[in-house]
């Protein structure tokens, strides 16, 4: 019997050799951009007096300088009152200059009431000695960046109303400039203690402490009552907002005689006359501190702390 045996293909498919798959390349890790390096304001107003005492009020002011003199800082600025009795020429070149114009090339004032009380009312000396770091020649009103933070000086002693040229102007820079932090200074304060307090001329920046409020401002810096006074944070009509309103500083101290306090206004939180000293605010990415510096030596009378809104 025949055994027959059907057999396939003998022939071998040959294995294919494995394809080797990339490597992907790692993915780098963005590097995080750092928030900006804390940044120094410092200032005063109502500064250089030498009209009194036979000079000793030219000696306040010569105090301040000496103590601006050991700081380090990136930017002075003046809350207007920077040279007295009118601001006059001779008034910056033989009492401020000799002092807090040591400092000027790093100066970003503001003018206040004395500015515009020389024979022509219009701050003639002020532009002339200040130039460009004083914007516009007649104007006042500027801003600048400073680290994290916008930084606007306006004028108080010129219209400010919804119409006015400068309230356009502030109302834009804030469009601009919504994601940063916000300080602004001028001369005249819109809630103060002190003997200047009751005055209606308090009233001229109502307007512009609006807008400030609506574009979330967080700190205002004023002059005027030659003291040192701050407010809790409040919204216009002088409510407390804590985290929501605009925190002032009246910081008249730069070297004009002092004043006293009269009666206390809602959310007063510190109150002190009788010394001469200059603020100095360190800037933070979304913060800031502060502390009043007694001149000349540097002794700390206040100091604190605030969030950005």
């Amino acid at each position: 019997m025949a055994l027959v045996f059907a057999c396939g293909d003998h022939s071998t498919t040959p294995t294919p050799t494995p394809t080797p798959t990339p490597t992907p390349s790692p993915t780098p890790t963005p590097t995080p951009t750092p928030p900006p390096s804390p940044r120094t304001l410092v200032g005063a107003g109502d500064i250089a007096d030498c009209t009194s005492d036979n000079g000793r009020q030219g000696q306040h002011s010569e105090d301040t300088a000496k103590l601006l003199d050991s700081l380090q800082y990136d930017v002075l600025f003046t809350a207007g009152d920077n040279a007295y009795p009118n601001g006059s020429t001779a008034n910056y070149n033989d009492c401020y200059h000799p002092r807090w114009g040591r400092h000027k090339n790093r100066t970003k004032p503001s003018p206040g009431n004395h500015e515009y009380e020389s024979d022509r009312h219009d701050g003639a000396a002020y532009y002339a000695y200040f130039g460009d770091l004083a914007g516009p020649v007649g104007a006042g009103y500027y801003g600048y960046d400073l680290g994290a933070w916008r930084i606007i000086s306006l004028n108080s002693n010129i219209p400010s109303g919804p119409t006015a040229d400068q309230y356009r102007w502030l109302r834009e820079d804030l469009q601009q400039h919504q994601s940063k932090c916000q300080l602004v200074y001028w001369h005249h304060p819109r809630f103060s203690s002190g003997q200047n307090g009751g005055f209606p001329e308090l009233d001229i920046m109502r307007d512009v402490w609006q807008l400030l409020y609506d574009f979330n401002v967080d700190v205002v810096v004023n002059g005027h009552d030659h003291l040192y006074e701050v407010f809790a944070e409040q919204n216009p009509n002088g409510f407390p907002e804590p985290g929501r309103g605009i925190r002032e500083f009246i910081v008249g101290t730069g070297g004009a005689p002092s004043y006293r306090f009269v009666a206390n206004k809602p959310n007063s939180q510190r109150q002190i006359t009788n010394r001469y000293a200059v603020i100095r605010f360190t800037l933070l990415a979304d913060s800031y501190q502060w502390s009043l510096l007694e001149a000349p030596n540097g002794g700390v009378l206040d100091s604190g702390t605030g969030t950005c809104h």
